[in-house]
């Protein structure tokens, strides 16, 4: 994309009938580091890469906690996700405070999907740059599975993936998530798992450094998994990498 006299406010429109601001923020999300996220019968995952912007400098964050019952992985300005998760705890808090029980997942991103829409109708604000994968657990209606975006819409997914070179964890969750709904919790870990490992730049591997995990879910509260407690789980991942590459061809073509 290339500037141009319409790109200046995020109110004015371009020929074509664009909003070239909104498209900025979106190829934002795009240029994130990748998350993913999946959804059975009683649980919801998240997952995401972790980038460094060198070896001297810790990984940055991707994985937020709002409630026990919620959690968010982010794709794209790190900064304006902090807001809006600060923003989303708050939600939580007045809604526990005024009824006495959790806030619904369902009503708490369509609050935040009217947030993203309204910085792009007002000119003294920019869109936010992020897209979010929000994960909850409702004890009426069981796990779900938010995407939102900087225009302010929103989808809810059985299994998605958002960020740079997401398109291969697409395609492992398309491919296999008519699975998911009878998977069990560490079952869904690894599927996010596997399919992260087609997202890590260049040469690079999934590790416990830069890759994070989280899960909610029934009689489960949202719990983050990296560092040393993802290690268990990237051990099961080379295992079965050793165990395909030493397959013989049929079971390798099957």
């Amino acid at each position: 994309m290339h500037r141009n006299m319409y790109d200046t406010d995020v109110t004015v429109w371009s020929p074509e009938g664009r909003l070239l601001q909104v498209e900025y923020a979106m190829e934002s999300v795009k240029q994130g580091s990748a998350c993913v996220g999946l959804r059975s019968s009683n649980y919801a995952v998240i997952g995401a890469l972790k980038r460094s912007v060198n070896e001297m400098a810790s990984h940055q964050k991707k994985i937020m906690e709002i409630d026990h019952h919620m959690g968010v992985a982010i794709a794209g300005l790190t900064a304006d996700a902090r807001s809006l998760a600060k923003w989303m705890r708050n939600e939580c808090l007045n809604h526990k405070y005024v009824y006495g029980q959790p806030m619904p997942s369902k009503r708490l991103c369509d609050d935040l999907a009217d947030k993203h829409q309204r910085t792009t109708q007002t000119y003294v604000r920019r869109p936010y740059g992020v897209g979010l994968l929000v994960a909850a657990y409702d004890e009426a209606t069981g796990p779900h599975l938010f995407q939102t975006c900087p225009s302010g819409n929103i989808y809810e997914y059985y299994a998605t993936a958002i960020g740079a070179r997401s398109q291969s964890a697409k395609t492992y969750l398309e491919k296999h998530y008519e699975t998911f709904p009878e998977s069990e919790k560490d079952d869904l870990i690894m599927h996010a798992l596997r399919s992260l490992t087609g997202c890590v730049q260049g040469d690079g591997e999934l590790t416990k450094e830069n890759g994070s995990i989280a899960i909610v879910g029934k009689d489960q509260k949202f719990i983050l998994i990296e560092n040393d407690d993802l290690t268990q789980y990237l051990d099961r991942l080379e295992v079965e990498g050793g165990a395909a590459e030493g397959g013989d061809g049929d079971a390798m073509q099957e």
